[in-house]
């Protein structure tokens, strides 16, 4: 199985040319208002700490926002004078996890999440870096403007670092200065939806929108991410007047994977661009959320074999929850593309072995209880989307014990390769010279989501793992060498910083 590097090498590429700064630090505070920890320099000890090159005994040395070195046991000649050493024991110590895919909805519907409180909940969750989605916010980021509106709405308010995707829409696809200036801005790629996104301001694109933001994305070499399903008459047969609106597979029936395996057909007619010597040599498509692991999935593989710079992910829940076990009028599960059935959750987990599925990512979408239609139950009217930032590091271990799943892989599909997709070189991996984003976790350590436990995300009542036990506890996080989350509480002041790229 291949799970040491990417398939393409213009993946490889995407991320050796991209640089990053990073800006709008919290200004007039002390380390004592960022950390729990107020030492400067400190080492990290455990048995179990996730390197690159496997899993070693031994000590991560840290000086302020910087990992200096990685030690095993034998080399390790202890702490000097005044050196404080955190020992862990069997705790896993693993690179913090770069979350790309996620809908704080900050600023405009901060009622829905927010910066403050969905970055409290990523740090208890061990994500040390979010991408915030431009859209769910009010108004979506498709220009300058916007941008500057939610680089505004996360100033002092974000407790881990976050950067931001732009809105590739038909408003802007054809203005290339428009796109360039909003790459120019900071932005780390773009996203757009090939189908409706339930959001006024963020309407579809097809292949030809993405055509032109590819051939934009290549001067930058940063990534275009895309929403694959394309609206088919495969549901003009319902009655929705008759059918019961309760039961999940009435919703199911709306939204078929032939939709998926449609518009990544249609991608494909432009991803052949990305390959090198095409026009679009330097961009990179990333397919988010892939639901339908048969056909699909059988496109992708080829076009990657093809030498199309191509990435896809999947996420938790679809790799956790079944179609058959939805109850009725249970519209915590309601996402897109939807959650299938049994024999297409075991094809994704095995596709994601394989190394055919490349990352994870949380697809944190939430909304207030009211949206989600939860005493009504009606799966046609109730808002899509999963609410789960804060438990996709357990949820994943949990669910993919079965599978034989290992930390080494939990490391690649949530650090390393989601670093590499946002353009985050020191980022992803615990190795000298990299930022000190580091989560500490115990793989054994079970819990119960139930009323009483620690929930940080705004609404805990919609999200589909309340009620659930899962394995693998997070003890502590580290971002930028601070000392953001341990065992219940955050730093004092929200001093993540956010991430915004220069060529």
């Amino acid at each position: 199985m291949e799970h040491l590097q990417w398939r393409i090498p213009a993946m490889i590429l995407l991320a050796s040319f991209a640089a990053y700064l990073y800006v709008k630090e919290p200004s007039k505070v002390t380390r004592d208002d960022c950390s729990l920890l107020p030492d400067h320099h400190y080492w990290i000890k455990s048995k179990r700490i996730v390197t690159p090159d496997g899993i070693i005994c031994g000590a991560v040395e840290v000086k302020g926002k910087f990992i200096t070195s990685v030690v095993t046991e034998n080399d390790w000649r202890g702490a000097s004078k005044g050196e404080q050493v955190i020992d862990y024991g069997e705790a896993v110590v693993m690179p913090g996890l770069v979350d790309v895919h996620a809908h704080l909805d900050d600023p405009g519907r901060a009622d829905w999440e927010g910066f403050p409180s969905g970055t409290k909940a990523a740090a208890a969750g061990g994500i040390t870096t979010l991408i915030d989605m431009p859209l769910n916010s009010d108004p979506s980021t498709t220009s300058t403007e916007t941008l500057e509106l939610k680089i505004k709405a996360a100033e002092k308010n974000i407790y881990v670092d976050v950067g931001f995707w732009g809105g590739l829409v038909p408003g802007n696809a054809f203005n290339s200065s428009t796109l360039e200036a909003l790459l120019e801005a900071g932005v780390l790629g773009l996203k757009s939806f090939m189908c409706p996104s339930g959001i006024n301001d963020f309407p579809m694109t097809n292949a030809d929108h993405i055509k032109e933001g590819l051939s934009v994305l290549a001067k930058y070499r940063r990534p275009l991410l895309v929403h694959a399903e394309l609206q088919l008459d495969s549901g003009s047969h319902l009655d929705l007047n008759t059918e019961d609106a309760r039961s999940y597979s009435t919703y199911l029936k709306t939204r078929p994977p032939a939709w998926e395996e449609a518009a990544i057909r249609e991608l494909l007619t432009v991803t052949k661009d990305t390959r090198i010597g095409g026009s679009a040599e330097g961009a990179h498509l990333h397919i988010v959320h892939l639901s339908d692991a048969s056909s699909s999935l059988d496109l992708i593989k080829e076009a990657k074999v093809n030498g199309d710079s191509l990435s896809v992910e999947t996420c938790p829940h679809y790799l956790a929850f079944t179609a058959e076990e939805i109850q009725d009028g249970d519209t915590r599960f309601k996402c897109a593309p939807p959650i299938r059935d049994a024999s297409n959750r075991e094809k994704l987990w095995e596709a994601l072995m394989d190394g055919h599925i490349d990352m994870l990512s949380s697809d944190h979408s939430p909304t207030v209880p009211e949206l989600k239609l939860l005493g009504e139950g009606n799966f046609l009217r109730a808002w899509g989307g999963v609410s789960g930032l804060q438990f996709v590091l357990p949820v994943t271990w949990s669910y993919g014990k079965k599978y034989g799943v290992t930390l080494e892989q939990l490391a690649l599909w949530w650090s390393e390769r989601p670093a590499k997709i946002a353009g985050l070189k020191l980022k992803g991996a615990i190795a000298s010279g990299n930022f000190a984003d580091i989560v500490v976790w115990d793989p054994s350590a079970e819990f119960e989501l139930t009323d009483e436990y620690p929930v940080y995300i705004k609404h805990p009542s919609i999200s589909a793992y309340m009620g659930k036990r899962l394995a693998g506890k997070v003890f502590a996080t580290f971002v930028g060498g601070n000392l953001v989350y341990k065992e219940g509480k955050h730093a004092p002041t929200a001093c993540g910083v956010q991430i915004l790229a220069k060529r």
